[in-house]
C-alpha cells in the first residue's frame, strides 16, 4: 500500500489563504517545550503583523528568543477541505511611529472587515465596550513583525 501525501500550494495560493484569514499560532521556543499562542494577524502582501499585548509568558519568551514559527490553518467543519501554512522566521517589534499607526488601522479594518466580536478587544489589552479605534489611539499592545523566513510549508487536501 502506497502512502499518500498531501499536496503542497504554490506561493500564489498560500498567499491568498493568508490574505484571506485572521488568526494565527505562535510557538515561541520555551525553556522546556515550547509555548504556543493564538494571534491575530494582518497580512501587507509581504510581511505577517502582529499585536501582542505587553504582557504574559509570550513577551518574556519573545526576548529571550525571538525565533518562531507561525501556522494559519483553514479547515471545513467536517475537515473535508483543509489548509495550512507554517512559517519559520523570527519576530521584531515594530518601533517606527507611522508605521505603527498604519498597522493599527489595518487591525481595525480587518475586525471591521471580517465582523469580528468587541470580545477580541480583550486579547489586544483593551476592554471589549471601548471602540476600536483606541487600538490605534492608544498603544497598549506591542506589534510584531514576522522576517527572516526561512522555511515555509503550505500544504492542502486533495
Amino acid at each position: 500500500m502506497e502512502i499518500v501525501k498531501i499536496p503542497k500550494m504554490n506561493k500564489e495560493e498560500y498567499d491568498a489563504m493568508i490574505k484571506e484569514g485572521c488568526l494565527s499560532r505562535i510557538a515561541f521556543r520555551g525553556e522546556k517545550y515550547p509555548y504556543i499562542a493564538p494571534f491575530l494577524y494582518v497580512f501587507d502582501g509581504t510581511f505577517l503583523y502582529f499585536l501582542s499585548t505587553k504582557y504574559g509568558r509570550k513577551n518574556d519568551l519573545f526576548k529571550k528568543n525571538p525565533y518562531v514559527s507561525v501556522e494559519i490553518d483553514k479547515y471545513a467543519p467536517d475537515l473535508s477541505c483543509y489548509t495550512f501554512v507554517t512559517m519559520q522566521g523570527y519576530l521584531v517589534q515594530e518601533e517606527d511611529g507611522i508605521n505603527k499607526k498604519i498597522i493599527r488601522k489595518k487591525f481595525v479594518e480587518m475586525i471591521r472587515d471580517k465582523k469580528l466580536s468587541q470580545n477580541i478587544l480583550a486579547a489586544l489589552g483593551h476592554e471589549p465596550s471601548e471602540p476600536l479605534e483606541a487600538i490605534v489611539s492608544e498603544e497598549r499592545s506591542n506589534i510584531w513583525k514576522l522576517t527572516g523566513v526561512v522555511d515555509i510549508v503550505a500544504l492542502k487536501n486533495l
